[in-house]
């Protein structure tokens, strides 16, 4: 059974939640044959992986969303650029948000003489735009809203001009442009589609865009409903559609999925590899550890969490923050949390790197994550493996890893906190530092509610079953074998 695995942005060119659960999905099914489809930015990225890649990965194919103009055949004359009416009806469809004629407009950019400059710069697109314009943005500039509709159709023609390889099920793990390409598995391979969400697409593109200073309203508008368009085919092509947590479930039934197709699968971590931890020394002991676990980037807010810290540490004089996770993805943002610490005078602040945090995590007191968007971080599973409690803002499922779902006993494993309010967030560090019992009772907690609900076993078995569901006939093929490896 060959699966082919849809990813934008992530695995395996970054360490983070979504990368390393894509490696250990495939991992899990060391008998399973794995295609990579990876979309990234530009050619930049080209080959740039920092994953040593599983032996049961066969073949690596990389999309670019934006990349020079390209024709297949590069002797073959290409066709005196008009598009057939059936085309021009599809391209029409997409740009005026109607029901779109996907399928056609996969056909038309797979022809191999097409050339993506000459359809936007021709005189079908121009027209198409003339009547977008006049319908909805008259009180735009026409030439501003023109070279617009150019810049973002520009990365999803470069999408659809790829050559999709052939697998028995493609495994997405956002909608958006990956969605595309496993729609395009499905309707040129008659293959099964599993989209698997952790967080919601559609909506982080939104909050993206809305908070976007250099992009007019307008803009952001035009921008947002390219995002939606997308994901609805995503959601109607395909088969199984998979969501972190129930709050998640429900807006993507909000957003167009199906209901029927809508499935919760929670994450699900190795507890095993971080139990039996090293912890502090005599000497630590006299400090107060705060663990970080994240990549350095804006989504993670870290220029906040390092003002909380600042604010606490006055109160609170024994603490001492690590902030253990890669420097790189975002180099101009990490350095200009160097500079507000150093202007906060914050000597107690660690920027580790990327560290394997096994060698620290059994030290801290507790862990903080200051994300202003999350899906369901792994990280909150592993403070909790390790015994530790967490202060989380209110984003993804942070809610119900602290609280617990309905019908959970377990009690409190954190605190909860809003978004970018340094306040707040300062407040919960000095009631846990000042409360070790509370530490201790909160940390057993958040273990048991880990051990009950997120280890990996679970999330094996559910996509274990997912895949046989999808794929039954291929399934029999390496069922046996792989239950008698589980089983030894």
């Amino acid at each position: 059974m060959k699966v082919c695995v849809v990813s934008e942005g992530c695995y395996p060119y970054v360490v983070g939640g979504v990368s390393s659960w894509i490696h250990s999905i495939i991992q899990l099914f060391p008998n399973l044959e794995f295609i990579l489809v990876n979309i990234v930015s530009d050619r930049e990225q080209r080959g740039k992986f920092v994953y040593d890649l599983p032996g049961n990965v066969t073949k690596v194919y990389e999309v670019y969303l934006q990349d020079v103009d390209w024709c297949r055949s590069p002797g073959k004359k290409k066709r005196r650029f008009r598009l057939k009416k059936n085309e021009r009806k599809a391209l029409r469809s997409l740009m005026l948000d109607q029901d779109v004629e996907w399928d056609t407009l996969f056909h038309m950019f797979q022809e191999p003489a097409l050339s993506i400059n000459d359809l936007l710069m021709g005189k079908d697109f121009f027209e198409i735009a003339i009547e977008v314009y006049k319908r909805r943005y008259m009180q735009i500039m026409f030439s501003d809203f023109l070279w617009t509709l150019r810049s973002m159709y520009v990365p999803l023609f470069l999408v659809m001009r790829q050559k999709v390889p052939k697998a028995d099920l493609y495994h997405c793990v956002a909608t958006g442009y990956a969605g595309i390409i496993g729609s395009m598995g499905v309707h040129f391979h008659r293959s099964r589609l599993l989209l698997s969400e952790h967080g919601i697409y559609t909506r982080e593109r939104e909050e993206e865009l809305i908070r976007a200073k250099w992009l007019d309203n307008l803009y952001k508008n035009i921008w947002i409903e390219q995002f939606k368009k997308m994901s609805n085919l995503a959601y109607e092509r395909a088969d199984i559609v998979t969501s972190l947590y129930d709050r998640a479930r429900q807006l993507q039934i909000e957003l167009g999925c199906p209901r029927e197709k809508a499935r919760v699968v929670p994450n699900g971590i190795d507890a095993k590899r971080l139990e039996r931890l090293p912890g502090k020394s005599a000497e630590e002991e006299k400090m107060v550890y705060i663990g970080a676990i994240l990549r350095v980037t804006r989504i993670k807010d870290v220029k906040t969490l390092l003002g909380a810290f600042a604010c606490a540490r006055k109160e609170v004089h024994n603490l001492k923050l690590w902030i253990m996770g890669s420097l790189t993805e975002e180099a101009e943002y990490a350095e200009e949390c160097m500079e507000f610490m150093r202007m906060l005078r914050l000597e107690d602040v660690v920027f580790t790197g990327s560290v394997d945090i096994r060698e620290y995590l059994g030290k801290m007191d507790f862990t903080i994550l200051t994300s202003i968007s999350e899906g369901q971080p792994l990280t909150v599973l592993e403070s909790y493996a390790a015994g530790k409690p967490v202060i989380a803002t209110d984003v993804g499922s942070c809610r119900e890893l602290i609280y617990g779902e309905k019908g959970d006993s377990f009690g409190s494993a954190g605190i909860l906190t809003h978004i970018m309010n340094q306040q707040e967030i300062a407040q919960a560090m000095i009631e846990l530092a000042r409360n070790p019992e509370k530490r201790t009772e909160m940390g057993r907690c958040g273990y048991y509610r880990m051990k009950a609900n997120y280890e990996i076993g679970k999330m094996q078995n559910a996509y274990r079953n997912l895949y046989r569901e999808l794929c039954e006939d291929q399934y029999l093929t390496w069922q046996e074998e792989d239950f008698v490896m589980e089983r030894t």
